[in-house]
């Protein structure tokens, strides 16, 4: 029962994990103008996550189960609990990573473009509909 609960507490800290690393690689790749994804980001958010679930999982190994860690097996299960996870939320984020885009760089850099996603997503209220109209005196 105790493994269990330890794999449940790795499970949630790799999900955890993996969606922040995610957030950073998007956004270091908007900071470096990068248009396609980088791979040795992608190599570092895998070894990033596979530190931080393998500091959960040791810790609670040693104090919930009093056992010892046998270090290369749980690499090899932890590896092959994060990869699905990694790839799935990978490509989930990139799917919906437009719709958080308000804006895109042009080549030169100096213009904006804006995302015409994100205005046929944006809603006003109606409200804001008549602003004008009542400021003009009609």
């Amino acid at each position: 029962m105790y493994i269990v609960f330890t794999y449940f507490v790795s499970l949630i800290v790799i999900v955890i994990s993996v969606f922040i690393t995610l957030v950073f690689k998007n956004e270091l790749e908007r900071m470096f103008h990068e248009e396609k994804d980088v791979f040795p980001f992608h190599i570092c958010n895998v070894l990033i996550t596979l530190m931080v679930s393998f500091g959960a999982h040791a810790v609670m190994t040693i104090f919930i189960l009093e056992n010892e860690i046998k270090m290369i097996p749980q690499f090899v299960i932890l590896m092959l609990i994060i990869l699905p996870i990694y790839i799935v939320g990978h490509f989930a984020f990139e799917k919906y990573k437009s719709v958080y885009r308000k804006y895109v760089p042009s080549e030169e850099g100096k213009v904006l473009v804006l995302n015409e996603r994100y205005l046929k997503k944006k809603k006003w209220f109606t409200k804001f509909k008549n602003y004008n109209e009542i400021s003009k005196g009609k």
